[in-house]
């Protein structure tokens, strides 16, 4: 493999670690984001009142949770 396709992956490993970083100091802080991580959209205000680490809106939360379910059969 070439030189340039280690740096185009290391750089997208960055970003990748620093998004993650940037998401757990979040929900440390118990602060969210207004937009859904997963699908972009804005996450419902009755939804950061009830839970402000929110990083998903309910749908997206959902998906997620069940796909994590499948996954620790």
């Amino acid at each position: 493999m070439d030189e340039k396709f280690h740096e185009q992956a290391a750089a997208a490993e960055e970003r990748a670690r620093a998004s993650g970083v940037a998401a757990a100091q979040r929900a440390a802080a118990g602060t969210g984001q207004s937009d859904c991580d997963d699908c972009g959209e804005p996450i419902a205000a009755a939804r950061r009142i009830a839970y402000p680490a929110a990083l998903r809106c309910w749908w997206c939360q959902t998906a997620h949770e069940s796909t994590q379910r499948g996954l620790a059969r």
